[in-house]
């Protein structure tokens, strides 16, 4: 699954990692309620998602936990890449803090967007190169039966991502 925005010609990497910054913040919140990720990851992945909205290639990308043995989430924050008139800046938090995630793995999915898709293999391994870290090919996890809330994003100078929490019954 791919998706497609227009950033504002002034996204700059400052503004990408702005927004990246807000996630991160609500990366380190899940570390503080549920132990993982761990604190030494949560850069890695702030950065490897500032560098992807900054050029135009990220869609969405999830983290959270998953059962392993059937790949569904029980609780996921998605963040979608998006620009206009939906932006909303809001604080990083409001997160679940009494999710039952005993035997659940923390996880991420990542989905590119239609500008990255039409790369060609040469440019695609160019910025996976400079990205801080290679993710491998999976199938998305299930969000089975659960409930979906959705309102916060995080956004500078045009551009940004919207933000939905999965928490599974």
């Amino acid at each position: 699954m791919s998706g497609s925005y227009t950033r504002s010609s002034s996204f700059t990497i400052t503004d990408a990692r702005y927004v990246g910054a807000k996630i991160g913040a609500d990366l380190r919140l899940l570390n503080n309620y549920y132990g993982t990720p761990a604190l030494d990851s949560i850069d890695d992945y702030v950065e490897e998602v500032a560098l992807l909205l900054r050029d135009g290639y990220l869609d969405t990308v999830d983290y959270g936990f998953r059962d392993s043995a059937t790949h569904a989430w029980k609780l996921r924050l998605r963040y979608k890449a998006t620009t206009g008139g939906q932006l909303t800046d809001s604080r990083p938090g409001s997160l679940p803090r009494a999710a039952e995630l005993t035997g659940y793995t923390f996880y991420s999915y990542l989905t590119y967007s239609n500008a990255y898709g039409a790369l060609t293999a040469g440019e695609k391994a160019v910025v996976n190169a400079n990205l801080p870290f290679s993710r491998t090919t999976a199938d998305a996890p299930t969000a089975l039966s659960g409930s979906t809330t959705t309102g916060n994003g995080y956004a500078r100078n045009g551009a940004g991502v919207s933000r939905d929490i999965y928490l599974a019954n």
